[in-house]
């Protein structure tokens, strides 16, 4: 009989991920998808377009008191975005 190297299939992607370095890409597309999540039901209704460009979020909020009160916690919704995503994905965050 001949030993055969049993691997799961959560780190044969893993594996071809980190080799190919897509993990980043895979981890920011996991950070806008998570928004709607980490930022609630009400902020995502005035959500309208959310991407990723330099290790920065950029997030359009249709509501200007809205705005205002996620621009005072930036900090909070990083720390809350890279938890989700298991590691440092982004940096800060632009609500405009």
């Amino acid at each position: 009989m001949f030993r055969r190297d049993v691997k799961t299939l959560d780190e044969i992607v893993g594996r071809f991920l980190q080799e190919n370095n897509l993990q980043t890409p895979v981890q920011q597309t996991h950070v806008v998808e998570s928004w709607e999540k980490i930022a609630g039901p009400v902020v995502a209704r005035y959500t309208e377009e959310k991407f990723i460009r330099n290790q920065t979020l950029f997030v359009k909020i249709m509501n200007p008191a809205l705005r205002s009160d996620l621009s005072m916690m930036k900090t909070q919704l990083v720390n809350k975005l890279n938890a989700e995503a298991g590691g440092f994905v982004i940096a800060d965050i632009r609500i405009y």
